[in-house]
């Protein structure tokens, strides 16, 4: 659409709206910034300050903008030392006039019981004295101090806090995978002490301690309770030797009763049961399966209550440290705000002593003029 004038106040006025719009439609590139963690780095690694890019960049900002924060006080203080120079020159010329009428004006002051000597008027306001000097030392200590130490103090702490806690979360996961692997380590071995408890005392129950002499130390002496069922044949053996036809080494009532209870023989004692290495294997694997059960058990709580003993106990060093490390800092930041509270205090007192001095001496320039 065009429109090519309007006349307003006899001026030709060509407007063109809309004409051509050559505008070709663009879309912001999108750009992922690029974040790095600290957990990235090696925390405890000194050379990450020196060689990390990042790190250098905001350590020299930190240093430029602390040097143009010394350099602008530093012309501020120019200024306020010229204005103070241009005023004790007027106040030198005015003290000069008024020096050939100080006979005059001792009657005067006598009256308001005043006595003004030439050695009362100060010669010069911007005379540094040694009070003076303090004053700026205190002031520039407070400065660099406030404005420079306790920023790094702060960077620094805040970067020792986060290094702090990611060593503790480290140290709690350490600790704990320990604590795990000797609980299960000591859960497994008290499971197996107790499975092996289970296996001899069925053992002794079913009289085969007294069928085969030793079997149960041989079993321990094995290290592991299932071991048991490598002993089928050797039961067999024995008690082919042990209760033979006239069962004369045991008695035939012992025979009997072991025969029943490993199943060769029905409960009556008359009836055969199952072949004996059928019912030797089915006894033995009977016992392997109560003595897993049991020993599971015991594994399990053992485990647990040692993993949550050790657990405790490491938390509590790891906390101990941690709390140690956190009032180092604390003390070391406490200790500089200590330092400048103390110079700020001296700088405010020789502030107000050298006010009061220079109100003194007003008070003097003051009656001269008069």
């Amino acid at each position: 659409m065009k429109v090519h004038y309007i006349n307003i106040l006899l001026f030709a006025l060509p407007l063109n709206i809309l004409e051509h719009n050559k505008n070709e439609p663009h879309t912001t590139p999108h750009h992922p910034p690029n974040t790095r963690l600290l957990c990235e780095c090696e925390l405890y690694s000194p050379a990450n300050y020196d060689s990390d890019p990042e790190m250098k960049r905001v350590m020299q900002q930190f240093v430029d903008r602390t040097t143009q924060r010394f350099h602008e006080y530093d012309e501020r203080m120019k200024t306020t030392r010229q204005k103070c120079k241009d005023k004790c020159d007027k106040e030198i010329q005015n003290i000069i006039l008024k020096d050939k009428l100080e006979k005059q004006m001792e009657q005067q002051l006598t009256t308001l019981e005043t006595k003004i000597d030439t050695n009362d008027i100060p010669t010069c306001v911007c005379e540094k004295s040694l009070a003076d000097k303090t004053e700026k030392f205190c002031l520039n200590c407070g400065v660099q101090l406030g404005g420079g130490v306790l920023q790094a103090s702060g960077l620094l702490g805040g970067i020792g806090q986060l290094g702090l806690d990611a060593w503790k979360a480290a140290a709690l996961v350490t600790a704990k995978e320990l604590a795990e692997k000797a609980g299960a380590a000591k859960g497994l071995a008290e499971g197996n002490a107790h499975g092996m408890k289970i296996v001899i005392h069925h053992l002794k129950e079913l009289h085969i301690d007294k069928l085969v002499p030793g079997i149960c130390e041989k079993i321990s002496s094995t290290g592991h309770y299932a071991n048991i069922t490598n002993f089928a044949n050797t039961i067999i053996q024995q008690r082919g030797t042990m209760c033979g036809a006239s069962g004369k080494n045991l008695g035939k009532d012992m025979c009997t009763k072991i025969s029943i209870k490993l199943g060769t023989l029905k409960p009556d004692g008359i009836r055969p049961g199952l072949p004996d290495k059928d019912a030797v294997t089915k006894v033995l694997n009977g016992l392997v399966e109560q003595a897993d059960k049991a020993a599971a058990h015991v594994t399990k709580t053992t485990s647990e209550s040692v993993t949550a003993a050790i657990k405790a106990r490491e938390t509590a060093l790891i906390e101990g440290r941690f709390e140690s490390s956190i009032t180092s800092i604390n003390a070391s930041i406490i200790a500089i705000i200590v330092i400048v509270l103390i110079m700020v205090i001296i700088y405010l007192i020789l502030r107000y002593r050298r006010k009061k001095k220079m109100k003194k001496k007003l008070q003097y320039i003051k009656l001269l003029e008069e």
